[in-house]
């Protein structure tokens, strides 16, 4: 296809614009004003008297990246962009009964495609995993536990759940002032193998009367004999991630270590973990302290983000898969159509805050029109044919008309399309009967043909159902290019209200084509029933087989990309119809296109009629 949408990259994130600063950008220009963190000084020569600002991405490798996930990734890599500082991507791989390879591969894959480039300068951290660190981490347990910080518990998590009350009633534990030797010869064994599942946990001694229940004793191990994507079986204990988090980012010599919202109550914990750690170490040997600060997650209408209901959907076969294109992944919204470009801009629109909201899912879907109709050729397709055959056109002339690629951009330049005397139209776009206002074509009413002629209907034939099966039609050879001739006075000449996309019989591409649309019909699903599953869109899909495409089309193609190891489909707009992009499952012999989203909000209409939708 020729004029194909641009390629994309992992760089070329758009320059912040104006704006006021939001609040974690007044923060860290406080540190950076008073050198809280220092400067890079030698470990980064071409920044060495810059104020060292140094963030973070870290999922864990239990699913795929979805739209909220974007939020947090652009905010991360844009303040390490704007303050000239680093920018890693860390898995926080430390359950490994969740996680998989799978998962892994197609985050980073995500990252990237999305423009946070955390491999390469200068914004590039680096790629790390938090397993790597499994024997620091274990090390700084053992210490704990010499100080007496720290003990092993032999309760099941169940009595563990049990003895922790309700707020303001102390729990208790048999075990918690067991002698620090005895726990530590227990956590050994525990790190050896010698204990079953669930045999025992390490537990930090703090407060089992505090009002926040995450200081009650908050479990740091737990046994689990499972193998690991990247340490294979060489433990069979792992961290807690509330214990892990903070060291990783003290290891990697983080700044702001940036979370949402519901890790506020946890900040306590890592604080406090990481002071317990410093606590009687010389000031040399303290650990680097980060900074946790807490910001308002994504939350998009007509979607659900638990990971755990999302796998469940791709389970039960409600999708086909996590990229399915109607799922919010970033991998189902890249093979839907949707842009990296766009979803910047939307992150960019909806800001960061400390206010929990809802943010209208049509922003989002605004911001993909927005960037598409800049950058998105156009063509003709027909999605529901309907023959017409141009009886006064002669049968063995075929000529072509030169069509513009994108009004948006004249550097697109221009592309033949082929005409002949046999036709696609959309079906909706011919009625036997018109009502009032119907301006399309119909018996002795004339349109007009994009780029080509008016032509005007004379009759129909129609199948044994009664649907019209064939319009026959003349055109005028005057009107050539889409406009009528002036008058012999020189006024303008007649004019037509009605403009309707067409594809030449002779010279169609036949294709599949996916009508994609939003996967729930409520802007909170699940609210009014308690389960998700019952505001399903059934017309989430709708896939259309015999559609015609002009000829040019035969050229889309999903194009892989090196630079992020993603493939991506050529988008285009369908004249009339939306935004369009090749599928995975395409093939020069049978394409298939997604509709990404159509050319205007047809859900806003609907939901002023109906409030489930």
């Amino acid at each position: 296809m020729s004029n194909t949408s641009r390629p994309e990259t992992s760089s070329g994130a758009p320059s912040p614009t104006a704006r006021p600063n939001h609040f974690i950008e007044d923060i860290i220009e406080a540190d950076n004003a008073s050198l809280k963190w220092g400067a890079w000084g030698t470990t980064h020569p071409d920044r060495a008297d810059t104020p060292k600002v140094h963030t973070r991405f870290p999922p864990e490798p239990n699913g795929y990246l979805h739209i909220g996930h974007a939020k947090s990734i652009l905010l991360n890599f844009s303040l390490a962009r704007k303050y000239h500082g680093k920018f890693n991507l860390r898995f926080d791989d430390t359950n490994p009964a969740k996680e998989e390879r799978e998962y892994v591969d197609s985050i980073t894959r995500d990252v990237l495609w999305l423009g946070a480039e955390y491999l390469s300068p200068p914004t590039g951290g680096g790629l790390f995993f938090a397993s790597n660190y499994f024997e620091q981490m274990y090390a700084f347990a053992e210490e704990l536990v010499l100080k007496g910080k720290a003990y092993v518990c032999q309760l099941s998590a169940d009595e563990v759940a049990k003895r922790r009350g309700a707020p303001g009633v102390p729990a208790t534990s048999p075990h918690r002032d067991r002698p620090a030797d005895e726990s530590l010869r227990l956590l050994r064994e525990m790190r050896d193998g010698t204990h079953p599942d669930g045999a025992m946990t390490l537990r930090a001694k703090i407060d089992l009367a505090s009002p926040n229940f995450n200081l009650r004793d908050p479990v740091l191990y737990r046994i689990s004999h499972q193998h690991h994507h990247n340490t294979a079986d060489r433990w069979c204990i792992y961290p807690m991630y509330d214990w892990a988090h903070g060291f990783e980012d003290s290891i990697e010599g983080i700044t702001h270590s940036i979370c949402t919202l519901e890790f506020e109550n946890h900040r306590p914990l890592y604080d406090w973990f990481i002071d317990a750690v410093n606590d009687g170490r010389p000031p040399e040997k303290k650990i680097h302290h980060p900074q946790q600060i807490e910001f308002a997650k994504l939350r998009p209408t007509y979607t659900i983000m638990s990971k755990r209901n999302l796998l469940k959907m791709v389970e039960s076969g409600v999708v086909h898969g996590w990229d399915d294109p109607r799922m919010p992944t970033l991998s189902g919204l890249r093979r839907r159509g949707f842009t990296p470009q766009a979803i910047r801009a939307f992150c960019e629109d909806i800001g960061v805050t400390k206010v929990e909201s809802s943010i209208d899912l049509a922003r989002l879907e605004n911001a993909v029109r927005d960037h598409l109709n800049r950058v998105a050729p156009r063509r003709m397709a027909v999605l529901r044919p309907l023959r017409v055959v141009i009886e006064n056109y002669p049968d063995d002339r075929t000529e072509s008309f030169d069509c513009i690629n994108n009004p948006e951009d004249p550097a697109a330049g221009s592309r033949p399309v082929p005409f002949a005397r046999e036709l696609f139209i959309e079906h909706d776009d011919f009625s036997p009967n018109p009502p009032k206002g119907y301006f399309r074509l119909a018996p002795g009413q004339e349109v007009r043909l994009r780029w080509a002629y008016f032509i005007r209907a004379t009759r129909f034939d129609t199948n044994p159902d009664g649907s019209v099966s064939t319009v026959y039609a003349t055109y005028d050879p005057d009107t050539r290019g889409g406009d009528a001739p002036p008058n012999p006075d020189g006024s303008p000449g007649r004019k037509v209200k009605g403009t309707i996309h067409w594809v030449s019989a002779r010279h169609a591409l036949d294709a599949t084509v996916r009508l994609i649309d939003r996967l729930f019909t409520a802007e909170a699903p699940g609210e009014r029933t308690g389960n998700y599953t019952d505001d399903l869109n059934p017309d989430s899909l709708i896939t259309l087989h015999g559609c015609k495409l002009e000829p040019d089309l035969a050229n889309a193609r999903v194009r892989p990309n090196a630079e992020n190891g993603c493939t991506v489909g050529d988008r285009v707009q369908f004249e009339r119809l939306g935004y369009f992009c090749v599928d995975q499952d395409s093939t020069p012999s049978t394409p298939v296109f997604n509709r990404t989203i159509s050319l205007k909000d047809s859900w806003a209409k609907a939901a002023a009629k109906s409030p489930q939708r």
